[in-house]
């Protein structure tokens, strides 16, 4: 499969570009798969009047080759993830389970890549060994690239060991690791293990967090540290998740969706659940999956619509009404458009021109019930099939080849 292209010039106009910054309605320049400064007169203008344009989200934390993977089903909540990890044990011996993990692992990344592109999530921080796969020039998603990572505290087996990972890592990287992710001793008393070994800095990423009290988020925010938070999967195995508003007031907050394995589906079903609680208003909730959690991963190319940034976009129809302006209470099929590096990848029929002229061939799919057209290299009939709502248009496939557009850089 050959990679997508991102040297074209567009320009998208009349749309109303929202950021966590503001709004703006100034015409959007897009050059080499980024955003540009100036309008040229050549290259392919699209009429978005009536629609948003918001920066592509940002989960910062997925496990992306396990989405497939049937969930362990628990009567009572756990006490925390190593109890999980024990109890999935004899989770691996259900027929289901050794069916998904038969699936090569190449397969199970896209996959995962591909269900975040679906729901608007262009980039990825994986939680996991580097595989070659995520290298691949068509891969569906970009990926968290320079940092480093261990585990969790309680499980040394599976990953860089804690110090060493924690020194080899550059201070202006993000340094990833699951801490108290429960609501026992165990996990309330992470933390201060993590400060005593050392790893306890401003690049220092958290994951789940459940377990931290009072004094230790007083504690993470006075060493500059930073939690990721990730709901959905936190009430599936504990029963219970993270009080987010001192972390999300402070700027060291971002939002993962985890994994289908215990979370929720995609990143859009993480902010739906949530927005009415923990009075957090949808301005924040939009921080969490772009401007923050770029701030925290250390890249400051993503995350924003805004010269010299990616040009990573969600297109959305306006509803009308500042309220409305939001990604927040939206579901995958509703996103007009998932642009990746200045092109779409996925879209409702009606781009089908702007997908010509990026010289991008199309295949027609179904998500969720509605048409859409989905970049060529990235309809893997095997990929597509282990994502339930998405499928193929069957005698279609050839539909919608690539043409030659005029005024195309």
């Amino acid at each position: 499969m050959g990679a997508i292209p991102s040297g074209m010039n567009a320009t998208l106009c009349h749309a109303a570009t929202i950021t966590p910054e503001g709004i703006s309605r100034a015409p959007l320049p897009i050059r080499a798969g980024r955003i540009d400064t100036t309008v040229t007169p050549r290259g392919y203008r699209m009429d978005l009047r009536d629609h948003l344009i918001f920066p592509g989200l940002i989960n910062a934390h997925e496990h992306l080759q396990v989405n497939a993977v049937p969930p362990l089903k628990a009567t009572t909540p756990f006490s925390n993830s190593y109890a999980w990890i024990d109890a999935f044990q004899a989770h691996f011996e259900d027929p289901a389970v050794i069916a998904a993990l038969q699936v090569p692992k190449t397969l199970r990344l896209r996959h995962g890549a591909m269900k975040n592109l679906l729901a608007g999530t262009t980039c990825v921080a994986h939680h996991d060994p580097w595989h070659p796969a995520l290298d691949t020039e068509d891969f569906p998603v970009a990926l968290l690239r320079d940092y480093g990572w261990s585990y969790a505290p309680g499980w040394p087996g599976y990953g860089p060991p804690m110090v060493a990972s924690f020194a080899a890592t550059p201070h202006d990287c993000p340094w990833m690791i699951h801490l108290a992710e429960g609501t026992d001793a165990i996990a309330r008393a992470e933390l201060a293990q993590l400060d005593q070994a050392g790893c306890l800095a401003s690049n220092s990423v958290l994951i789940h967090g459940v377990g931290l009290r009072e004094q230790d988020i007083e504690r993470v925010l006075a060493v500059g540290a930073a939690v990721v938070w990730c709901p959905s999967s936190n009430f599936v195995l504990l029963g219970q998740t993270l009080d987010p508003r001192r972390l999300c007031v402070a700027g060291r907050l971002a939002l993962g969706s985890d994994s289908r394995l215990s979370g929720a589906r995609d990143l859009l079903e993480e902010l739906n659940g949530v927005v009415d609680r923990y009075e957090l208003g949808t301005w924040q909730l939009l921080e969490l999956v772009t401007s923050r959690a770029a701030h925290i991963l250390r890249m400051p190319l993503r995350g924003f619509i805004s010269p010299g940034a990616v040009a990573d976009m969600v297109i959305v129809e306006d509803q009308g009404g500042v309220e409305a302006r939001s990604l927040v209470g939206l579901h995958r099929s509703q996103l007009r458009a998932v642009v990746r590096d200045g092109v779409p990848r996925i879209a409702d029929p009606d781009f089908a021109e702007w997908f010509a002229a990026a010289g991008i061939e199309t295949v027609p799919v179904m998500l969720d019930g509605r048409p859409k057209l989905l970049a060529k290299s990235l309809a893997e009939p095997a990929c597509i099939a282990l994502e339930p709502g998405l499928e193929l248009v069957a005698g279609q496939a050839g539909r919608h080849k690539c043409a030659a557009a005029s005024g195309v850089d």
